[in-house]
Parts: structure tokens; sequence; C-alpha cells
């Protein structure tokens, strides 16, 4: 059976319960066929002391939904996800308002995944590029 895409995102979202995905308010809001987006508010609790969107906060978005993007997308009853590496480029400062982060498929192995994350802002100005490598392994 095929959960609906509100199923989906709810699931995601209740499993954000307790983690530093709830404590950073990062949202599970879209997916399709190969993409995922999260959501994030920028606020004081992820600024950098000089009043801007911290690097590091968006760096925990973009690993956020692009591993959620990997789980939505293989068998979990078999297969647990780890990301093993992100790098992210900042190329704009966010003061205020939420901050999107869209997760799509380079490359979609049976035991590595390669995702490309899109970090924009409200008006769809490009604050970020990340890449971050997943695995996928088999339960124990």
């Amino acid at each position: 059976m095929q959960l609906s895409k509100e199923e989906v995102l709810k699931q995601a979202n209740l499993a954000c319960k307790n983690t530093l995905m709830e404590t950073l308010n990062i949202e599970m809001i879209d997916y399709g066929e190969d993409f995922l987006v999260a959501r994030m508010p920028v606020n004081s609790r992820v600024h950098q002391p000089d009043g801007v969107l911290h690097g590091g906060a968006t760096a925990a978005l973009a690993e956020s939904v692009g591993s959620f993007a990997t789980h939505v997308f293989i068998d979990t009853k078999n297969l647990f996800v780890r990301g093993l590496e992100i790098t992210a480029n900042h190329l704009k400062s966010v003061k205020e308002g939420f901050v999107y982060a869209k997760a799509t498929f380079i490359h979609k192995g049976r035991t590595t995944q390669l995702l490309d994350i899109r970090v924009t802002d409200e008006a769809d100005n490009l604050i970020s590029v990340c890449k971050l490598s997943t695995i996928s392994l088999p339960k124990k």
C-alpha cells in the first residue's frame, strides 16, 4: 500500500519529535518522485552572534532533508540511512523569515546515494548549495 503525500509528510514530521530537527523547528513540507522539501524558521535560535543564519544550522537543515529524502525512497523495513559526508557553500545571509531546503537525487544507488540540496529564502534567493552523500545499511 502506497501512502499519500500527506501521510508521508506527517510520518516524517512525527519522527522529528525530541530530536535536533524539533529543536531547530525543521518541518518537512513537500515531496515528489525524486525530491523532498523542508523549511526552518530563521530567528535568534539559529543565528550566529552577529544576527544572521548560522552556517551550522543551514548544514543541519540540509542533512536532515537529504537523509529524510533517502529514507523516504528506500526499504526502511530492512535498511537504515546514515549520512557520510556533507558540504555546504553559503552564498547569502538571512536574518529572518524561513529558509527552504530542497533535496534532489544526483545518484540513487542501492547502497550509496548523492543528493543536491538547494537552500533558498522566502523570495527564492539562493542561500546555500549543499551536497550530501548517504549510505543505506542493512538492519541487524
